[in-house]
């Protein structure tokens, strides 16, 4: 039995995670809606030729160094708002087997957990950065950053739908969803340690997700309602007893909805 002392240490560790990844979020929520309001300002001209001009200039320099970096600390900054609240059960588990594993504290080694998962997410950041360039090149998107193409809006639509049926989005989501087996049997001690297992979650977080957050540029990548649509999705999916099923028919849905955009764009 854990002595009285070891309980309050660990219901301390418990709730300095909790705060500090939660005050982490909320701050990310707070930039994205700062974010979001100034671009509403930039893209609301008075006038009609106003608008195409400030169209015009969105897309005129997606390549910029200014713009790369601006668009992938969004996104960046999105994606801790997005997923960190859906890894919370992973990282305090984490956190319960680093108090038994370990002889310090296991803050620290939480810190690096949290470090390496974000870390994946931010390269998935680039990634998508790299994608939205391409996709105002092309002029796809809008100034506000929604699809301005049936076809593309129904192409990821379709896609996300059919990836929540796919072996490879299942066994990712297991994963996420049971993340002990995997801790128990891939334990690394010390802080690379702590931060390889917390990318190597991350990893399958994104082979679960990535699909999903393709569908910003459906609705609109600083639309927050979707952005935060998209996020309980993901918590529901990861921590509901019925995600499964969820998920499934989500997918049907997804696939639903973009097949109908392809008929209405004949």
């Amino acid at each position: 039995m854990p002595s009285q002392g070891q309980t309050a240490a660990v219901r301390r560790d418990r709730w300095t995670i909790l705060v500090s990844l939660s005050t982490l979020v909320l701050l990310s929520w707070l930039y994205l809606w700062i974010d979001a309001g100034q671009m509403d300002m930039m893209s609301t001209p008075a006038d009609t030729m106003g608008s195409s001009a400030m169209a015009g200039e969105m897309v005129a320099g997606p390549w910029q160094p200014e713009s790369l970096l601006l668009t992938f600390i969004m996104w960046a900054v999105m994606m801790v708002g997005m997923m960190l609240p859906s890894a919370m059960p992973a990282i305090l588990l984490y956190g319960r087997l680093a108090r038994k594993r370990e002889t310090n504290s296991p803050l620290p080694a939480v810190w690096l957990f949290s470090a390496g998962y974000l870390t994946v997410w931010s390269l998935f950041s680039l990634a998508a950065t790299l994608l939205q360039a391409t996709f105002e090149s092309e002029r796809l998107l809008s100034p506000m950053l929604t699809s301005t193409s049936i076809w593309l809006s129904a192409a990821l639509l379709m896609l996300a739908g059919l990836y929540q049926w796919l072996p490879l989005k299942n066994a990712c989501l297991d994963k996420c969803r049971s993340p002990l087996a995997l801790f128990l049997m891939h334990w690394r001690p010390g802080g690379q340690g702590a931060f390889h297992m917390g990318a190597e979650h991350g990893l399958y977080c994104v082979g679960c997700c990535w699909a999903l957050m393709l569908l910003l540029f459906v609705a609109g990548v600083m639309n927050l309602l979707w952005v935060a649509v998209i996020a309980g999705f993901v918590l529901i999916e990861k921590l509901l007893p019925r995600g499964r099923l969820f998920s499934h028919a989500a997918g049907i849905g997804l696939i639903l909805v973009g097949a109908g955009l392809l008929i209405a764009g004949f």
